[in-house]
């Protein structure tokens, strides 16, 4: 009797155990399920010339090809900026890993080469424990023009610029994606009378509106900060007005290997420093340019 009251006493004792631990791993997978990451806020990681927070999974090769066509405002002259000319980029950017990728790209105006780099921090999860996808975004410049156009003091450092950013994304439901961007240029040369160093503010939306086609629209405004000018706002006269706004608006037709972008923009620089630095355009005056992106992926 005593062999049989122990017997059960032992397997009660087993039973509880092995539910307790049934009990924590369920619960434990369904944590983990809750914290899935969020799906990406935008298709890819490329809206119009900017950032976004997407990145591509690991050993992931992305190629992309970015055309600017020439201003609209001199009409049929020159085929609405079609025949005038135009800036073209070619890039590869390699994911090293989920929340990693490097890449480089040859631009045609002013043979600019660049090496970019993106991190995500943070990934925004499903179940909102964290609300946003943070990336850290760079992008180095190096201007291939001749050396007389850096001055009588010419180094080689003189084509470099900087471009960082802070890109913070929220998808909000299956349509409706947005993100903010704050960020930082330098230039090591500029032209007489332009800083050297510019802050400005970018912001960009998405709306989905079937499952392969959204609305797509961004601004990055250049801020005129004293505090980090170089120059007095009087002596500047008409020559260091800053820079325009560049604004984008048009469509994104995405797949799962391809992205493609048709939009009206009001830059013709591509990569991010020389829109932030050096765009005289005027979106809302009709300085407003044709553009046209593809991105292509490849998984290896």
């Amino acid at each position: 009797m005593r062999n049989y009251t122990k017997g059960m006493i032992l397997l009660l004792i087993t039973l509880a155990l092995t539910n307790f631990s049934v009990t924590a791993q369920e619960e434990e997978t369904t944590e983990k399920q809750k914290e899935r990451p969020a799906r990406p806020a935008f298709e890819s990681g490329l809206l119009f010339d900017g950032a976004t927070t997407t990145l591509q999974s690991a050993k992931t090769l992305e190629m992309i090809i970015q055309h600017r066509f020439g201003s609209i405002e001199n009409g049929i002259t020159d085929l609405y900026g079609i025949w005038a000319p135009s800036n073209i980029r070619l890039g590869l950017n390699y994911s090293i890993m989920n929340n990693l990728m490097v890449g480089i790209g040859t631009t045609k105006f002013n043979k600019m080469q660049d090496i970019q780099i993106k991190y995500n921090v943070l990934q925004q999860t499903r179940s909102n424990k964290i609300p946003v996808t943070v990336s850290v975004y760079e992008v180095i410049g190096i201007d291939g023009s001749a050396d007389s156009k850096f001055g009588v003091n010419y180094k080689f450092t003189n084509r470099f610029s900087y471009f960082t950013q802070i890109v913070v994304s929220r998808r909000f439901n299956d349509k409706i994606s947005l993100q903010v961007a704050p960020s930082f240029t330098h230039y090591n040369s500029t032209d007489s009378l332009v800083d050297h160093d510019r802050i400005a503010i970018s912001v960009a939306g998405r709306f989905k509106f079937s499952p392969q086609s959204s609305l797509i629209v961004s601004g990055d405004f250049p801020l005129q900060i004293q505090g980090i000018s170089e120059y007095r706002k009087d002596v500047n006269d008409m020559q260091d007005l800053p820079p325009k706004a560049n604004i984008c608006i048009g469509l994104e037709v995405a797949t799962s290997t391809h992205a493609f972008h048709v939009y009206l923009g009001s830059s013709q620089g591509i990569l991010p420093q020389e829109n932030i630095m050096y765009n005289t355009n005027d979106f809302f005056k009709g300085n407003i340019i044709l553009g046209l992106n593809v991105t292509r992926l490849w998984n290896f």
